[in-house]
Parts: C-alpha cells; structure tokens; sequence
C-alpha cells in the first residue's frame, strides 16, 4: 500500500513569526502521547502543535493524572491564542481503530503516516520552525504494507531528498552514521566511495552551521575488526575509507583516520574531535547509548527544516503507566529551539 506523496517542491521560506514547532506522538499504543503529556507541563518559549487524535491524547492525560488542554489549531489562533503550561494546540486526525497502551493494530499504522506527512508538509511550507518526533514502531508500519526503515528514510522520501545523515547528539559527544536501517550483510556495498563522500560533505557543512564550528574535527571509524589491519581483514579502509579521507582533506576539510571502533570512544579520545563518523547502526549506537540514553538526541542532517528525535522507542510494555521518561523528548526540543 503505497500512502506517500512528494513534497520536495512545496519547500518556501521559513516564516519566523510563527516560532512553532509541530511534535509528533508516533505509535499510539506506545509512549509517544505520554511523553507529549509530560513535554507540555513545562513552560516552552515557543508554540507547540501536533496533528494526532484529541481522543487519545485525553484519555492518556487521565492515565496520568495530569492536565491537558488542548487549542484548536490554525495559523490566527497560533498567533493570538495563549499558550500555558499544560497546553498543546493540535490538529486533530482520527485513529483508524481503538487503542488500548501496549497493544500493536496495524490500521492505525496510516495514522502514523498521515501524522508525519502533515507535519512535514507544514514544515516545508513555513509553519514550523521544524518538528521533534516521538518514536514510531517500524515493524507495524510494515506489516501494514507501507516501506518503512525509519524517520530519516522516510523524511528525505517525502522531502525529495537524496541524502540525509542521522547524528545523535549528546553532552560528551556527537556520533554520525555512513548507514542506518539495513542489514548488517549489506553495509560492505554502502561503504563506497561516492556514499561516504556525500555523507561527509553533509556533516562537515552541517556540524559547521548548525554548531558554529568553524572547520570541526571529524574522526571516522574504520569498518572491519582493528581497521582492516592493513587489509589482512578487510579492504574498505585501503580501498575506500583512507582514499575519500585524503581526497576531502585536499579541500580543506579536516578528517581523521579511519580508527579502530573499539578505541575512537574512548574517554581520552572523545575530546579530540567534535564528531566521530560510524560505518553503521549498531557500532555507534551502542556507545552513545550506554552512557546517556534518555539524555541522548537523533538529528536528521540535510533536510529543509529541523527534525530532532527522541533517542529510544516505542515502549509498548510501560504505555498509559506514567512510567516513560520524557527527558529525552525535552532535550530533542531544546536542541531545535536552540538552532532554530
């Protein structure tokens, strides 16, 4: 079932009067709408928007036994209507079916992509300063027939987008990734050289605008065990990683390795460069994961607008118990309004 559509020539200029960002819930029988709850009892320097069910966000409010006010949206409203603590404007959308916490339903999967569809339109037509995403549950997506690897794959699809770079940002360190959602076998054919030359222009002008890092020190992984030792265990970094590095340097950027995986974390190492470059999901994630999960936040680099994410998932098991942690969705927000 194919339910996207392009939006990648609707892109206008950022109207900065609104200083709204729109904030999605994801999959509505996790803890995306808790964390939307909790995100709104704080007073937030910008206005809040999101598109979902006014139905779900209510009966979640009351699982939580915190209050919820919700404004109808529409551009005169946004900007004369007051926005306390507690408050959230929002466009409704219907779910297809019930919910109840924790319990997957597959038709609700087109709730899910109406929601991310309107939200980035909207940014693409200057709305929003940009939108933060609550996590999404990529496996019913599929099962409903829709293609679905991610946000980051997802967005560039409907912004028209070739090439995007997901980076997670925390306190001690910032790690991009060359690949994101694919299997493991097929990372080897991603690592060539036109791939991870595009990747690291993107992070180079990114990091140096979104930052304010004037030439930033980037340190690549290598992808195979102790960085190929020379290409007795693998030839990427001889054939592929080493040659881009040199090429990009000759024009001025300023990248180093590639590094063994196992020692470019290390405490010692981290503070010689403002971001390391993965070849792949799990070796990077795991790193930044370990130390600061909650506290952690996932950027899509190379979009028209600003997308930051919660670091974690849907967790079905704790929906509607008031036990998610909204941290991270709060640090995801601050980081958009900073670079806004």
């Amino acid at each position: 079932m194919s339910l996207l559509f392009n939006m990648g020539n609707r892109v206008q200029k950022m109207n900065n009067r609104q200083k709204a960002f729109v904030i999605t819930t994801g999959e509505p029988s996790g803890i995306g709408p808790d964390i939307l709850v909790k995100l709104v009892q704080r007073k937030w320097p910008v206005k809040l928007v999101t598109f979902s069910d006014p139905d779900l966000l209510e009966e979640r409010s009351r699982d939580l036994n915190l209050k919820l006010n919700l404004i109808p949206y529409s551009k005169k409203s946004l900007e004369y209507a007051r926005q306390d603590k507690g408050s959230i404007y929002i466009e409704p959308i219907r779910l297809r079916t019930p919910v109840k916490p924790g319990q997957l339903k597959k038709q609700n999967s087109e709730y899910v992509i109406e929601m991310l569809q309107k939200s980035c339109l909207g940014c693409l037509k200057g709305d929003f300063l940009g939108m933060v995403t609550g996590p999404v549950h990529k496996g019913i997506i599929n099962d409903y027939g829709v293609k679905f690897t991610g946000h980051t794959e997802f967005l560039a699809r409907l912004c028209n987008v070739r090439k995007t770079v997901m980076l997670l940002v925390s306190k001690s360190m910032k790690v991009a990734f060359v690949t994101t959602h694919i299997p493991l076998k097929k990372v080897p054919k991603m690592i060539n050289v036109e791939n991870l030359t595009r990747t690291l222009l993107i992070l180079h002008k990114k990091i140096k605008s979104i930052f304010n890092i004037h030439n930033p020190i980037i340190h690549v992984c290598g992808l195979n065990p102790h960085s190929g030792e020379q290409g007795y265990f693998g030839k990427e970094e001889v054939d592929v990683i080493s040659p881009t590095i040199s090429t990009l340097n000759r024009n001025g950027l300023n990248i180093h390795g590639p590094f063994p995986a196992d020692s470019i974390f290390q405490k010692e190492n981290i503070k010689n460069f403002d971001v390391a470059l993965a070849m792949y999901h799990d070796q990077g994630m795991p790193v930044i994961k370990s130390s600061e999960f909650f506290h952690s936040v996932n950027m899509t680099l190379g979009l028209p607008f600003i997308r930051t994410s919660v670091d974690h998932g849907s967790a079905l098991h704790i929906a509607g118990t008031g036990k998610a942690i909204e941290s991270s969705m709060i640090e995801a927000l601050k980081l958009a309004i900073k670079i806004s």
